[in-house]
């Protein structure tokens, strides 16, 4: 019923009063209303034909549903404006709209409508109606529920005395109300994984759920039935077996539990630092985390316990175990494996060895601060701790063919220790080879090369061409591969200290005279 409403014990008094003949203006007197609002609740009796001694017999309840009994025509007039009320909810949150303004758009598409004060009445009533609440019971370790709070701190920078505007994190728990604060530069992802992260630290474990607010970072498409959550978050929940449950959007009484915090927040952190001066993030995190810790040890208005206390008893130890190590953000790519056996990463101009069989495919990287994995058709191929130094390979032995394994085994020990498996001389005479290079690797393949003429020749033929190549003090593979060719390894040792025959004597050869 539009207009001022009573109650029907009250009523039931004008009934009695207006029984016995008193006036209108007494009867308005006696139960303390108008003489109006009298008027009006007696016509409607009359106009329901009942008489006063049934209407007294009659329960509170029963008096007034027959009251609120309403007549087909104002029934359908009514149902007509409660259809668009959810349209005039949300047009009074738009800049300048005001019920009057309303009322006037309503009036003039039906004239025979509401008077303004009727319809206010009926719009308050609506609003009522739906703005019931519902009480939720929180089940120890099940939600940790995430929010930012509006105002900022802010830290000085000490060098140069500019003001920066820092972020304050806050996240708590359903059931015992323990609440984690942090300062973080931004609300970007990384920034704010972070803070998840550091909370679950704190209280040492992790809930089943995380309900965050619908910002960027922690969901990607806001929807009232089935959010899309951000891909590096959902990645983190993963991390730490949890699940994300994204609040609505303009639905505050979904997260009253954090919204109450960040208002607690306001009173019990950013009070009482308001007069103070951080250079810092870290400095500031430690006066936050002093006057937190007086927060969470501090007793609920109606209950003899704190909110630490009730953690500390109930909740902890129901808390899923902290993962072995802490999480990073993954980066993916897409690349293709170079000729070489190997895949680079542009960020860092690196590269690392996929096995070479998979030279030529485009694969998928997936990468972190730490780490770098390589997948091909969802199977990871390769795995390699991150480096950032430039133009660097990190190659993995295994993933090289047969071929190139053998030459990244090239080192001065293994060609010197391979010659000194065929034979002592063999050994000097590479050695020196090795000591005579300007750098090592440049006789890499002069030694490869004698040392394989073992399988070609013969290991006898090689020594004996070694022991030839020495006593002519020649160190290279050339003088090898000539001796070998031309047979002189099987000369006798003889030959080389046997004096030369004498010159023949002929007239055009001069005699020792002329060369004095």
């Amino acid at each position: 019923m539009a207009g001022k409403t009573i109650t029907m014990s009250i009523l039931k008094q004008i009934i009695r009063l207006r029984s016995n003949g008193v006036a209108l203006q007494t009867i308005a007197k006696a139960v303390n209303t108008s003489r109006n609002t009298v008027k009006k609740y007696l016509r409607l009796i009359e106009v329901k034909g009942v008489g006063y001694d049934e209407l007294l017999q009659m329960e509170d309840a029963a008096l007034d549903g027959f009251l609120q009994d309403p007549d087909p025509a104002d029934q359908a007039r009514l149902e007509s404006l409660t259809r668009l009320f959810p349209y005039f909810e949300k047009e009074l949150s738009r800049t300048g709209v005001t019920r009057w303004v309303l009322w006037g758009e309503y009036k003039g598409q039906h004239p025979d409508g509401y008077s303004y004060s009727q319809f206010c009445d009926h719009l308050r009533q609506w609003k009522r109606s739906h703005s019931a609440t519902m009480h939720f019971e929180h089940e120890p370790a099940d939600k940790l529920f995430i929010d930012f709070t509006g105002k900022k701190l802010a830290i000085v920078d000490p060098q140069t005395g500019e003001v920066s505007q820092v972020e304050i994190y806050v996240a708590i728990l359903g059931y015992s109300q323990l609440t984690f604060i942090l300062a973080i530069p931004s609300q970007q992802k990384e920034n704010f994984i972070y803070a998840t992260e550091e909370a679950f630290y704190f209280f040492g474990g992790v809930p089943k759920a995380l309900v965050p607010d619908n910002l960027k970072s922690a969901v990607q498409t806001a929807d009232k039935y089935e959010a899309e959550v951000n891909p590096d978050f959902l990645d983190f929940a993963n991390h730490y077996g949890t699940t994300v449950l994204p609040a609505r959007s303009y639905k505050p009484r979904d997260k009253a539990l954090v919204e109450r915090a960040v208002n607690i927040a306001y009173s019990r952190i950013f009070a009482p630092l308001r007069n103070q001066v951080f250079y810092s993030l870290a400095s500031l995190n430690q006066a936050i985390s002093d006057l937190l810790a007086v927060h969470n040890q501090r007793c609920f208005q109606q209950r003899p316990i704190s909110r630490r206390q009730l953690f500390e008893q109930d909740e902890k130890h129901l808390l899923t175990p902290l993962a072995a190590e802490r999480y990073e953000i993954k980066q993916f790519k897409e690349v293709t494996v170079m000729k070489t056996g190997h895949i680079q990463l542009f960020e860092d101009k690196h590269y690392y060895s996929v096995p070479y069989r998979f030279i030529g495919r485009k694969v998928k990287v997936i990468y972190s601060a730490s780490q770098v994995s390589i997948f091909y058709n969802k199977e990871r191929i390769a795995y390699h701790r991150r480096s950032f130094k430039q133009y660097g390979y990190s190659t993995i032995k295994e993933h090289l063919s047969t071929t190139h394994q053998f030459v990244t085994e090239w080192n001065p020990d293994k060609f010197i220790s391979w010659a000194g498996a065929i034979a002592p001389v063999v050994k000097d005479y590479i050695t020196r080879i090795l000591e005579s290079a300007t750098y090592p690797e440049q006789a890499y393949k002069s030694c490869v090369g004698i040392l394989s003429y073992e399988k070609k020749v013969g290991r006898d033929r090689l020594i004996k061409a070694v022991e030839r190549a020495t006593f002519y003090t020649a160190y290279n593979y050339t003088i090898i591969r000539k001796i070998l060719q031309g047979g002189l390894d099987q000369l006798a040792p003889a030959d080389e200290s046997h004096p030369s025959s004498p010159l023949p004597q002929h007239d055009n050869i001069r005699g020792p005279e002329s060369y004095q």
